[in-house]
């Protein structure tokens, strides 16, 4: 905690990937997930993945938005986002975001709560990357922070990102006024 803000500080790592990985991990044994790519997602069910996956590492931004401005990213036509189903319950979602003919960013990445520990991240990752590279790209970018799950810089680097920039940045927690308007919200 930033002494006196109320923010937190965090450092942002700054990944880049050059190439699609070379061999995909598999799926789990005995786990019974699919992966869809969903359209127009609404925006209560894109929100309550967000802060399903994201509450404990301090995913705010996209919770403090108004609806309009939420649509024109997540129902912009360069994002894609995919939704995990493990046994039929949502378990996790990414989101990818063209940022230029040539780059494509992992904005977000991540299980819920209940799909953690069961090996699933580093099988959901290259599913990630691949969606990313079935595009013409030469370049697939992601950030962490020092925020984020312990295991999300050293799976990144294991999947074959590699670090290009740092910088620091400051978190601003939601006040329970907001978690309560989040609730509320339809």
């Amino acid at each position: 905690m930033a002494p006196g803000t109320g923010t937190l500080k965090a450092t942002v790592t700054w990944l880049e990937c050059t190439e699609p990985p070379r061999r995909l991990p598999a799926l789990p044994v005995n786990v019974h997930a699919t992966l869809l790519r969903v359209n127009r997602i609404p925006l209560h069910f894109y929100r309550y993945l967000y802060w399903r996956i994201g509450r404990k590492w301090h995913w705010v931004y996209r919770l403090r938005m108004k609806d309009a401005e939420l649509s024109a990213i997540v129902h912009d036509e360069k994002t894609e986002i995919r939704v995990l189903s493990i046994d039929g319950a949502p378990a996790g979602m990414f989101e990818l975001h063209r940022t230029d003919d040539a780059t494509m960013s992992l904005v977000y990445f991540g299980l819920m709560e209940q799909a953690r520990g069961r090996g699933l991240g580093k099988w959901f990752l290259g599913q990630a990357m691949m969606a990313a590279w079935n595009h013409p790209i030469t370049r697939l970018t992601v950030s962490t922070n020092t925020l984020d799950h312990p295991a999300a810089l050293p799976l990144y680097q294991k999947m074959g990102f590699s670090p290009f920039s740092q910088s620091e940045a400051l978190i601003r927690p939601l006040t329970n006024k907001e978690l309560l308007g989040i609730m509320q919200a339809d």
